[in-house]
């Protein structure tokens, strides 16, 4: 049975994330507790717990989110379950190469705090982000290079499904990239409450302080492709899936030309690993066929529908005699 797993990025967190899990699993506590000595901090209780606005911190959010993936991806591989393929949306891809084996999971938590560290800094320039929906690609691109001018800059960030843009930049730029936006027609330009322009030329400083740190970790050969959100393609040497998370700061995410080098694999299922159910919805939007075939992975109650649909598949079909 071929899989393919994918992982959400930030903005999913949310208060109460992995609990029920953990309470549950023992596999799951063991990735939470793990998290915990790791990094040296309280993260299970701020995932469970909150508040809310210490969880929404980006060098809180991302290991936050890690964990909870991780978590919710040892229940599953103890259940029998691998990938063939894996890709995570942005942040996402660390836990994608952690399911690879390209990545060990307690490396993978330092390196996604000290990005939500590097990032928060980073964003101390004014900067902000915008769903534009609605347009097509090159519409966007063109409201950006329009809006950019006198130092000021925005770019396309998040190519997230047809009609679903997000632009990155200066806080002035991204306001006028949204209203050239609405003139081209678009059905909505709004500005998103993030701390920083993510994917964006904003991002460098924290993009090369990341990369000297990912350089210091090694990779291992994944089990699996990992298809790369900055590239759209799949990687499958170690070497590559480190280069790919070097570039991610920077460059825009490209979700949905990498998820259509998944629907070209034709998996059995999809599995949305972690926090909410961001990914199936996009998934759903490119191809509503492949969105009857995305299940989602993050509490106690998606085990159990998960695993069922999952074993079902797994049984030889019946010849239909008594």
């Amino acid at each position: 049975m071929k899989l393919a797993f994918l992982f959400p990025g930030q903005g999913s967190q949310a208060v109460g994330m992995g609990r029920a899990l953990a309470r549950e699993f023992d596999e799951a506590r063991a990735a939470f507790e793990t998290a915990d000595q790791e990094l040296d901090l309280p993260l299970s209780r701020l995932c469970w717990e909150g508040p809310e606005d210490e969880l929404r911190q980006t060098q809180n959010a991302q290991p936050a989110l890690l964990v909870h993936s991780i978590a919710a991806l040892r229940v599953l591989e103890s259940r029998g379950f691998a990938p063939s393929v894996v890709a995570g949306h942005s942040l996402g891809e660390y836990s994608a190469c952690v399911a690879a084996g390209a990545l060990e999971f307690r490396h993978a938590l330092r390196l996604v705090r000290l990005r939500g560290e590097l990032m928060a800094k980073a964003g101390r320039r004014p900067g902000t982000m915008a769903a534009i929906l609605g347009l097509s690609p090159a519409q966007v691109k063109r409201a950006c290079t329009m809006a950019s001018d006198a130092g000021l800059e925005v770019v396309a960030a998040n190519f997230n499904a047809p009609g679903q843009i997000v632009i990155s930049g200066d806080v002035a730029a991204v306001e006028k990239a949204c209203e050239i936006a609405k003139g081209e027609g678009a059905k909505r330009a709004l500005v998103l409450k993030v701390s920083g322009a993510f994917h964006s030329p904003l991002m460098e400083p924290a993009a090369e302080a990341l990369a000297a740190a990912i350089d210091e970790v090694d990779f291992l050969e994944p089990g699996c492709p990992i298809v790369s959100n900055v590239e759209a393609r799949e990687v499958r040497s170690a070497e590559a899936a480190k280069t790919a998370l070097k570039r991610q700061l920077t460059h825009p995410v490209l979700w949905e030309e990498s998820m259509r080098v998944l629907l070209e694999r034709k998996p059995d299922f999809y599995v949305e690993i972690g926090t909410g159910r961001v990914l199936c919805g996009l998934l759903k939007s490119l191809d509503p066929n492949a969105g009857s075939l995305a299940l989602s992975l993050g509490e106690p109650k998606d085990v159990e529908i998960t695993l069922s649909r999952l074993e079902s598949a797994k049984q030889p079909a019946s010849n239909g005699s008594a």
